[in-house]
């Protein structure tokens, strides 16, 4: 019977590129502003942001609703001084935002791609390893028909 020469495991790991950490690569790729603007994405996305423009504005239209007339700033109903704050407080986050959401996507892309290279790598192992299990099946079976062979001589 004839065995076929399968690779050992350090021939195998010489094929194979080593698994990295794509996390760690892409943090020290980053620049400063990449690292801003996903700070703000970050923040701008949590409860404690929104609670605090929710709170600012409950506070700044109660003042100006409740207050003494005196000392409004900005009177009901306009609110004309809120309302352009709160424009330009989003004018200038929508852009940050996508920005910090096209870098997690840059990033989240490299992940995906790294899994697939684990993921190849794992398969090579994993076929590697199923043909020793084959090959040593046949030497095996190999082995018990040399023994019934001797077996049946006597």
């Amino acid at each position: 019977m004839k065995h076929e020469k399968i690779q050992t495991f350090e021939e195998l790991k010489k094929q194979l590129t080593p698994i990295q950490n794509v996390n760690t690569k892409r943090k020290a790729s980053l620049s400063m502003l990449d690292k801003l603007a996903l700070f703000i994405t970050k923040y701008v996305g949590s409860m404690s942001f929104f609670f605090m423009i929710f709170g600012w504005t409950l506070i700044w239209l109660g003042w100006n609703t409740l207050a003494p007339e005196k000392l409004r700033f900005d009177p009901f109903p306009a609110f004309v001084l809120w309302l352009f704050l709160s424009n330009m407080i989003q004018i200038f986050l929508m852009p940050l935002i996508m920005i910090g959401q096209n870098l997690q996507s840059d990033h989240a892309d490299l992940r995906a791609e790294e899994d697939y290279m684990v993921n190849k790598k794992a398969e090579v192992e994993i076929e590697t390893i199923l043909k020793h299990l084959e090959n040593q099946n046949e030497l095996i079976l190999e082995i018990l028909k040399k023994i019934e062979n001797l077996e049946s001589k006597k």
